[in-house]
């Protein structure tokens, strides 16, 4: 039997702005269901998600892996925010179904909508990859009110050298914050640095685990 347990299934899902995929990675005896979606610029098969997908069903938790309608349709560039919000409300009762605790996530762009959202949507917790806090080169057009008004638990785990917010540049809040050092926006690392892309998603995928793990 595979570490993963049970084999993936991709389920598409009717949305108001297109059909969207959820990739599902379940557990044997799932406790919870982490649903992540990609970035603006980027699909599923960023490595952080790849990482998380790999390693977090032995550990008890059902892995939805969730492409949004414009990736589905092939598009290249996402569309507005709201698009965005639209395509996941109406992908949460296909996450909600096996009846589980839902922690809503995602890496940069996809990180914002379940910031967004996860009130409204009564999500359990919300885990934030790369969360762009602010463009690049621009820490006056800050996104912090969005990270700030998840409502709910809330993990960002941010590379140390993303352009698009170092994690010390982040605000004090009710949110916790883990590092990859060296990490760029995703959470590739340089050579010069010691440590291997293996080793950066190690930290990263320990660190989600600790704190799925704490969450009541």
């Amino acid at each position: 039997m595979s570490r993963r347990e049970t084999a993936p299934r991709a389920e598409t899902v009717d949305t108001a702005t297109g059909p969207a995929r959820i990739t599902w990675l379940p557990a044997r005896r799932p406790r919870l269901v982490l649903a992540v979606s990609h970035g603006a610029g980027g699909g599923i098969e960023a490595r952080d998600l790849q990482a998380l997908a790999a390693a977090l069903p032995a550990r008890g938790v059902t892995v939805a892996l969730v492409e949004q309608p414009w990736r589905v349709a092939g598009k290249k560039l996402a569309p507005a925010p709201k698009t965005l919000d639209t395509g996941w409300r109406d992908l949460w009762p296909a996450l909600t179904a096996p009846g589980l605790p839902v922690v809503a996530g995602g890496r940069s762009a996809g990180a914002r909508v379940a910031c967004r959202t996860a009130a409204e949507l009564g999500a359990h917790a919300v885990l934030a990859l790369s969360f762009p806090l602010h463009p690049p080169g621009r820490p006056e057009k800050s996104r912090k009110d969005e990270l700030l008004g998840a409502g709910v638990p809330t993990l960002v785990v941010q590379g140390g050298h993303d352009p698009f917010g170092r994690p010390a540049e982040f605000p004090p809040g009710e949110y916790e914050i883990a590092e990859v050092p060296y990490g760029d926006h995703g959470f590739a690392v340089p050579k010069k640095s010691g440590l291997t892309e293996g080793r950066a998603m190690e930290l990263l995928t320990a660190a989600v685990t600790e704190w799925l793990d704490r969450l009541p």
